[in-house]
């Protein structure tokens, strides 16, 4: 399908049937051949209303063919890298990973529908679906995409603390909350763990880098597992994806008591490393990409606990990002003392 744009926008703030009728009319202009169909012809049905997007179904019934209208939330360039995101799809979407991209608008995108269900916290820890998200995962780290190879994970940390340091709230409670983070102790930690993946010279790779359960579909049928919503997707450190994956096992109600055991993720090493056949793969193996995948997850926590405090200020949405930091930032410092953290460096070093 050919690559088309307009500068219209919707606007889901609106009354439903007002923004129903934005999305009908960028569609019309947008996907080949719908550019005559009727307001009866279309129909809008609701996929998911993330964190961040409202991800739409829009039907032909005509042809019963659909496509995915994702609209950006209000402010999301705050953490999110448009024009990164929009130079890696189409070669994502060369080696068949993710929606198709059909057309851009002002503030969202229109995608191929993938005819599958979108997977929850409790599949993740599935066997046979932690083997088929192992595959994909490798096959997504082997590709080469155009561009700088330079892992972004330490850049964008820096960035989102710098714009946090800088927030500030009308609201007396949140203010009061945010009283109680050090910046200065956030900053030791970035420094600290920057010092270590330094020294681990981890594998650097093309990351999904949020491969939350929301991000995952599959097709039961044919057995087909997608990796979609590649907002996040930069040049990374191969644990790092994998530790985050790791991580939101605990699903958005933060219950870590469900990461994964080290029998499970070295069922998903196996699978990852050798996905052939994962009975090859040696100790020595598993060992190392252990210590590299729970250094990461650390990491993972710090990120996504600043990027929080960015998203309490910026983030129309009406989900408690503060309290969302208090509990990465707390999983944080837990997972810090039971890794302990520094004796990393010395076994990179064996």
């Amino acid at each position: 399908m050919e690559l088309r744009s307009c500068r219209s926008s919707v606007n889901p703030s609106l009354p439903r049937p007002q923004w129903e009728a934005q999305v009908r009319d960028v569609c019309r202009a947008l996907v080949s051949g719908w550019s005559d169909l009727g307001d009866d012809d279309l129909a809008i049905s609701e996929i998911s209303g993330g964190i961040t997007n409202l991800l739409l179904k829009v039907l032909d019934k005509k042809q019963n063919e659909a496509v995915t209208v994702r609209i950006f939330g209000p402010n999301t360039d705050a953490v999110i890298d448009r024009k990164r995101e929009l130079q890696v799809l189409p070669h994502l979407s060369e080696s068949d990973f993710g929606a198709k991209l059909v057309g851009l608008f002002e503030n969202g995108m229109i995608q191929s529908f993938i005819e599958a269900r979108t997977l929850v916290p409790v599949d993740l820890s599935k066997p046979n679906v932690a083997s088929l998200i192992a595959k994909e995962l490798r096959r997504l780290h082997s590709l080469q995409i155009p561009g700088s190879k330079e892992p972004q994970l330490w850049e964008d940390i820096l960035k989102f603390y710098d714009k946090a340091r800088l927030v500030s709230f009308e609201d007396n409670a949140k203010q009061e909350r945010l009283g109680e983070v050090s910046f200065s102790r956030l900053m030791d930690d970035i420094k600290m763990l920057k010092g270590i993946s330094d020294s681990l010279k981890a594998p650097i790779v093309f990351s999904h880098n949020d491969l939350l359960s929301g991000n995952i579909m599959l097709n039961e049928a044919s057995g087909r597992l997608h990796l979609i919503d590649f907002e996040y997707g930069s040049y990374s450190y191969r644990g790092y994806d994998i530790g985050n994956h790791f991580n939101e096992y605990a699903g958005f109600e933060c219950d870590y008591s469900l990461y994964p055991n080290k029998e499970a993720q070295y069922h998903f090493f196996r699978h990852y490393l050798s996905p052939i056949d994962p009975s090859k793969v040696s100790d020595d193996e598993l060992e190392v990409l252990f210590v590299e995948t729970n250094f990461y997850a650390l990491v993972s926590h710090l990120y996504w606990a600043i990027w929080a405090i960015v998203q309490a200020k910026f983030s129309p949405i009406n989900f408690d990002y503060l309290g969302y930091h208090c509990l990465r930032y707390k999983e944080y410092e837990r997972r810090k003392k039971e890794l302990a953290v520094f004796s990393i460096v010395n076994i990179c070093k064996q």
